[in-house]
């Protein structure tokens, strides 16, 4: 029951901060009041149903939780009614961002365990859970998701927090909250460190193997007319 009801306010937490990313999302896109809430709830509640689609326990939390929908919509609610100056709102995305990634990777990864799920189920459906919501934001505004472009690490931070969640609840000298508690601030610092250092994974590679093929020196016959 404690496991269940931590996964649980990990999971509301992401919900709420995801929500305001949504609607933080609305307000750049100068949305009316109902694509905020369809922001906030696409973001909010978007990547936890897809994991609880694919575990296949029942109904999706965030459809039949009370809690889930009004928490999702609250977030959005908060970029509704706050108008933040451009440079301030830029700073306050980037650390609910943080936060939102590294909350909902550590409750993906629990509720999956729980479902009794192995260790890289478990880090799959906790990277799916802090970025799906997002992507399926910006699929609806005809975007391609930041997830799939050369911005800060952003995907592989969910990865990573969501691998050391599952590797911290292995420990048996680690409370469970206690855990939770690094993987998340875990998570937290590499999203900010990587963004201000400006880290990304690498584009496609440039190598091409004709080029070299065709500079090395011959022997023998050409490649055109081989000897026997």
């Amino acid at each position: 029951m404690r496991t269940e009801l931590l996964t649980t306010i990990l999971d509301l937490l992401g919900v709420f901060a995801n929500g305001l990313l949504g609607g933080a999302v609305a307000r750049r896109q100068d949305l009316d009041l109902f694509g905020f809430g369809a922001m906030g709830l696409i973001s909010g509640l978007g990547g936890g149903i897809i994991r609880d689609v694919l575990l296949q326990h029942g109904p999706p939390a965030a459809l039949v939780h009370p809690a889930y929908i009004p928490t999702a919509l609250a977030g959005a609610g908060v970029a509704f009614v706050m108008h933040v100056e451009h440079r301030a709102w830029d700073r306050l995305f980037l650390l609910v961002d943080a936060a939102a990634i590294s909350l909902w990777a550590t409750a993906g990864a629990l509720i999956t365990l729980a479902a009794g799920l192995g260790w890289l189920p478990a880090v799959l459906l906790g990277t799916i859970t802090a970025i799906g919501g997002g992507v399926a934001r910006e699929v609806m505004l005809q975007r391609i998701p930041t997830v799939f472009t050369a911005g800060p690490l952003y995907a592989t931070v969910a990865m990573f927090v969501a691998a050391l969640q599952v590797i911290l609840v292995q420990v048996p000298a680690l409370h469970d909250a206690a855990g939770t508690v690094v993987a998340v601030a875990a998570g937290f610092l590499l999203r900010i460190v990587a963004y201000q250092r400006g880290w990304r994974l690498p584009l496609g590679l440039e190598w091409e193997p004709g080029k070299i093929i065709s500079r090395s020196p011959r022997t023998g016959g050409s490649p055109e007319t081989p000897g026997d």
